[in-house]
């Protein structure tokens, strides 16, 4: 007995020091994790920010602090949980929820099989579902650039601050919406639109097109809201309308291959 318990004792001591040996070098400052956490540092801060301003809104819509922890960390995104947090405080279905978070979430579907094909064939399942868990438009920026193929370390050592640094921010906003004055929180909430201000602004100023469908957005979120008939319809379905309608329009309208053309052909 004294025979095998010495094994296992063995065993385990060996298992704990090559765990450590292998963590000693994923954070060596030539490492690819340790690149990955230092290019990640200052998502991790922008996060914190943006994700303290939803927990504020998950707080507004009703959501205790752990309610919303758990909703950033099943769902990182912020145009898409603003929505969700929207549309539970205005009590609409699931089904509407659902749908609307899966229209907002669709270009997620994109960046996933587009580093898909700079993984290598043999990448587990389980490192796949994990990386595409956390794929953000600044987490994919990131990773697309780093190289021909996708380095798994690095990716993980981006994630292990982005990620945490995104639940951390919402629930220590939705703990601080119900501690703050009502008149701090609407000063706050201000931050809510500034956020979606510093998305749309850049691209708006790079492209025209982005920019007229920025402005038609807008402009038939507003109909929405005062004409007789269509301002009875939900804000849930109004989302999923304006989105799918809005997209198609612009699809057909403004392909991208063609315009890519143009700029190849001008270079020329």
């Amino acid at each position: 007995m004294s025979i095998i318990m010495l094994y296992f004792s063995h065993k385990k001591v060996k298992f704990l020091k090559d765990t450590r040996m292998r963590g000693m070098d994923m954070l060596n400052k030539g490492s690819k994790f340790y690149k990955g956490m230092c290019d990640g540092f200052p998502i991790a801060l922008g996060y914190l920010a943006v994700s303290f301003t939803l927990g504020i809104a998950a707080r507004k819509a009703g959501l205790t602090p752990f309610q919303a922890m758990i909703a950033s960390m099943l769902n990182n995104t912020s145009a898409g949980e603003f929505a969700a947090f929207s549309l539970i405080g205005a009590g609409v279905s699931y089904l509407e929820i659902a749908v609307t978070t899966l229209i907002l979430n669709m270009r997620y579907v994109l960046m996933s099989c587009a580093l898909s094909q700079k993984a290598d064939k043999d990448m587990p399942m389980v490192h796949r579902f994990a990386i595409s868990h956390y794929i953000t438009d600044e987490i994919f920026g990131l990773s697309v650039m780093s190289g021909d193929r996708l380095d798994i370390k690095y990716v993980y050592g981006i994630i292990a601050l982005a990620g945490p640094a995104w639940t951390l921010g919402t629930y220590l906003g939705a703990l601080s919406g119900g501690i703050m004055p009502p008149s701090i929180l609407s000063a706050m909430n201000v931050a809510l639109y500034g956020m979606f201000i510093a998305v749309i602004v850049p691209p708006a100023k790079k492209d025209k097109t982005i920019a007229l469908i920025i402005a038609v957005s807008m402009v038939s979120s507003l109909l929405f809201s005062v004409l007789p008939g269509l301002k009875n319809i939900s804000s849930g379905m109004t989302i999923i309308i304006l989105t799918v309608v809005i997209s198609l329009a612009a699809a057909v309208l403004f392909p991208v291959e063609s315009r890519k053309k143009e700029v190849v052909s001008c270079e020329a």
